[in-house]
């Protein structure tokens, strides 16, 4: 399955740093191209708009801020992405559920198989 992923750019935000490097790691061994990472809502959204990117691993909560209008942005631009939550979809806005949720905590497996669904999606 890694292969699949090879040079996947996977825009990361997560606010938590030790669960941000966690995520860069499992990214990293599966072979992907890891965009930000991103901690806060505002560096999240200049890097949607500037960075070269295929998909996102979106946290929720951003220090208590919703993560919705990032969630908006990388719709309307066509990149699919994943929550990362404690939670599970109860969080969501209506217009997101059905998106892949990662189900904190999660393994690289998990990662991973939400990636080859995210890479698809984008077609890339």
């Amino acid at each position: 399955m890694t292969d699949k992923l090879d040079g996947l750019r996977v825009l990361v935000v997560e606010d938590e740093m030790m669960v941000s490097m966690l995520i860069e790691d499992m990214l990293t061994d599966l072979g992907c191209t890891i965009v930000g990472p991103a901690s806060r809502l505002d560096e999240a959204l200049q890097l949607a708009q500037s960075a070269e990117l295929d998909c996102a691993v979106l946290d929720v909560n951003l220090g208590g801020q919703p993560i919705f209008p990032l969630a908006d942005v990388l719709r309307e631009k066509g990149a699919p992405f994943a929550f990362a939550t404690g939670y599970g979809d109860a969080g969501l806005r209506d217009v997101d559920k059905g998106s892949p949720v990662l189900q904190k905590p999660f393994r690289e497996a998990d990662l991973a198989r939400v990636l080859s669904e995210l890479r698809e999606k984008a077609g890339v």
